[in-house]
């Protein structure tokens, strides 16, 4: 197991790592996500020892790190640049942390031969183990390098945005071959990005990180169909958010229109400043002269275009305070709406769909079991 205690990290004064605890379950998957800045990438380097915390602890299968050298935790690290050696073979690539590892390299070339082979296949590349680096696709070098990790067994792996180099139709590829390899491992994988897809596919657990704090961590599931706060639902580009004013009757007042609220609204104060949000995906749009059901919130919007996204066609609207919403589409449920550009319309959905909290929630830190 994992287990990260209060960690700090500052650079100049400010904190990239804002007293961090969480745990990670031997064999689990952790998907951490966050923006540029987020301190992601400051709290890999403080995992495998490139960088010294300067408050809380490491321990992994329960021994402190505190004083355990980088080469020395049985850590590998998969970073988005991959890192091989251009003048080695995939082979060689990924027999070098055998053959030269710091406390016990492996002189047999017999078991070196037979790991790397096992590996190769593992990662689907055992066809591959005498091309040169050059002669590889972004996605088998992605292999290579995670191939390259592996081989030495770590307790933890950490990959740092491994797919952020890959394009589209490799990233999804990618993200299937990861899990298949974790799984078939067993091996604790640590991964971040900012891809709030990836994040959501990837990890049994995720865990969304700003500003050197958790905001949220839990299943993927819930993140998503439950984000913690406004802050949250930003991150996973998912929702409509708006700001307002509760007016003490079930509603919110925005400056797109009075929003019915779901019913945990009604538990605040009249006149107390909240957030809200609704997912693009739970909205539908009606005429505008269309009356809305007695559990539905509604606000007018002109058509302004749509975007295709192979099954899925995103509409954008504008509200009247010149904002614009999201409307998401499946062609797998209906046959895609035609709209008029420029015409007026009402977007409605289900009130107890739409999530309420009090303004600026949500940047606390907070502790989180993974």
């Amino acid at each position: 197991m994992l287990e990260i205690q209060s960690l700090t990290k500052r650079f100049g004064g400010v904190a990239a790592l804002d007293a961090i605890s969480l745990s990670v379950s031997t064999g689990g998957y952790l998907s951490v996500l966050g923006p540029s800045g987020s301190g992601k990438s400051t709290l890999l380097r403080v995992l495998a020892g490139y960088e010294a915390p300067d408050e809380g602890g490491i321990k992994l299968d329960g021994q402190s790190l505190a004083t355990v050298p980088a080469h020395e935790r049985g850590i590998g690290f998969v970073s988005q640049g991959f890192a091989l050696f251009p003048h080695l073979s995939v082979f060689d690539n990924v027999a070098f942390g055998l053959r030269y590892h710091a406390t016990s390299p492996l002189r047999d070339t017999a078991e070196v031969r037979k790991r790397v082979n096992d590996i190769l296949e593992m990662v689907g590349l055992e066809d591959f183990a005498r091309r040169q680096i050059q002669q590889l696709s972004g996605g088998q070098k992605q292999r290579v390098a995670l191939a390259r990790t592996l081989v030495v067994r770590p307790r933890l792996c950490l990959l740092d945005e491994p797919l952020g180099a890959l394009d589209a139709n490799l990233r999804q590829r990618m993200t299937i071959e990861l899990r298949r390899i974790h799984s078939a491992l067993g091996i604790t994988f640590f991964h971040v990005t900012g891809n709030e897809m990836e994040a959501l596919a990837m990890g049994d657990r995720v865990v969304v990180l700003d500003a050197g704090r958790i905001l949220q961590a839990d299943e993927p599931d819930t993140v998503y169909n439950s984000p913690a706060s406004i802050a949250v639902a930003r991150f996973l580009n998912r929702y409509n958010l708006f700001n307002g004013k509760n007016d003490g009757a079930g509603g919110i007042a925005t400056a797109a229109g009075l929003i019915a609220a779901p019913d945990e609204a009604e538990t605040r104060r009249a006149g107390e400043v909240m957030d809200f949000c609704i997912r693009i995906d739970k909205i539908e749009v009606l005429p505008e002269n269309a009356t809305p059901g007695p559990n539905q919130a509604h606000l007018q919007a002109a058509y302004i275009t749509s975007e295709f996204s192979g099954a899925i066609i995103t509409h954008l609207f504008r509200l009247t305070d010149d904002r614009i919403l999201e409307v998401e589409d499946h062609l797998s449920h209906r046959r895609p709406a035609e709209y008029d550009p420029g015409g007026r319309y009402s977007v409605v959905w289900p009130r107890a769909e739409g999530l309420v909290f009090p303004a600026g929630a949500g940047t606390v830190p907070m502790k989180a079991a993974a």
